[in-house]
């Protein structure tokens, strides 16, 4: 079905086809045909962060930006749920076009930059969801708030989520907000983990529950910068990483029209270069962090790869549109094969 589906809607534009797609999702969970979509897979529980998830395989922040579809998408047998990224002032983002398929090699280029309706829209979407499982709520900062004051953004965010969600994202890896990715060298990315660390456990005193803090980091970073972020993440005890967001590289897909289009390429090129850095974080971090892995999963196998280079979970988006969501039981599969290997 998926395959017939996918046929008429690379005939739209991209971004449209991504509307659409939400929409009939949501049609299917709401007429009850969301098993003629994917079956759902058998549960693997799988504890991280001091959260049970129902199995290790989770949808990746960036599909549901504005937290409209949790329901929808978490019946259709994610493990956890991430939506956003969304900033404390509704944006338009970039302008249109800003989604570009690569068929050929499984891949997207995306430009979008943080467009979404604002946190107070994206709460109030999530707070009508019945979703009991796993939900993390990916944050950041608004196109026209300078650098210097980032930190006043990310606060403003975890301080609306956190009641709500089940772990935050902070996100200074996407490339499509100027200067975003500033955020990551070491003097900056340790003024802006320390203060939202504060924020953390005054918040968790505030609520009565500390929510797990995770950031998302970028794949196009070298190795000083990869023990920069290490030392500042040990030194914070922040409580997880996610490894990758998209990349600037545009190895695998050279000579493709969209190949110059300017944005962050996900999707199949982007499995190695997401898992190296996965792998070379395992490797400073030596198990004190836990990892979710991210970035090129189009089969069951990639999500074995993942957990091999270190990753306690793993998350899905551009696969997603190219295999549709039978892809989560292939990767929930693996895992499971993978853990009776592990165990025998």
């Amino acid at each position: 079905m998926y395959a017939f589906a996918r046929s008429l809607l690379f005939c739209l534009d991209a971004e449209r086809a991504h509307d659409l797609a939400l929409a009939a999702i949501e049609a299917a969970w709401r007429t009850g045909t969301n098993p003629l979509l994917a079956g759902k897979p058998k549960p693997l529980p799988t504890d991280v962060f001091g959260l049970c998830f129902d199995n290790p395989v989770g949808l990746a922040a960036g599909l549901d930006k504005n937290g409209a579809h949790v329901d929808a998408l978490a019946a259709l047998g994610f493990g956890f749920i991430e939506v956003g990224t969304t900033t404390p002032r509704a944006q338009v983002g970039n302008p249109r076009p800003r989604l570009f398929r690569l068929a050929e090699h499984e891949a997207i280029i995306n430009r979008m930059g943080f467009n979404n309706e604002g946190v107070d829209a994206l709460l109030r979407n999530v707070e009508r969801a019945k979703f009991s499982g796993v939900l993390g709520i990916n944050i950041g900062k608004n196109k026209d708030t300078p650098n210097e004051r980032a930190v006043d953004d990310y606060l403003h965010c975890l301080e609306r989520v956190h009641a709500r969600a089940s772990y935050v994202t902070i996100n200074i890896s996407s490339p499509n907000t100027q200067g975003l990715r500033d955020l990551q060298q070491e003097d900056a990315l340790r003024r802006l983990i320390g203060t939202l660390r504060e924020a953390q456990e005054r918040l968790a005193a505030r609520d009565g529950k500390r929510k797990p803090m995770l950031l998302k980091i970028a794949p196009d970073l070298d190795a000083a910068t990869l023990d920069a972020i290490a030392a500042v993440v040990l030194q914070a005890q922040i409580d997880g990483l996610i490894c990758t967001n998209t990349t600037l590289a545009r190895e695998g897909v050279a000579g493709h029209r969209h190949a110059n289009e300017s944005g962050g390429l996900s999707g199949k090129p982007l499995l190695e270069k997401s898992t190296s850095v996965l792998r070379e974080m395992t490797q400073r971090l030596a198990g004190k962090i836990p990892l979710i892995g991210v970035g090129g999963i189009s089969a069951g196998h990639d999500a074995a790869v993942k957990f091999d280079a270190g990753a306690s979970l793993v998350q899905l988006y551009s696969g997603l549109i190219y295999h549709g969501p039978a892809l989560i039981g292939d990767c929930v599969k693996a895992l499971r094969e993978r853990a009776g290997h592990a165990a025998a």
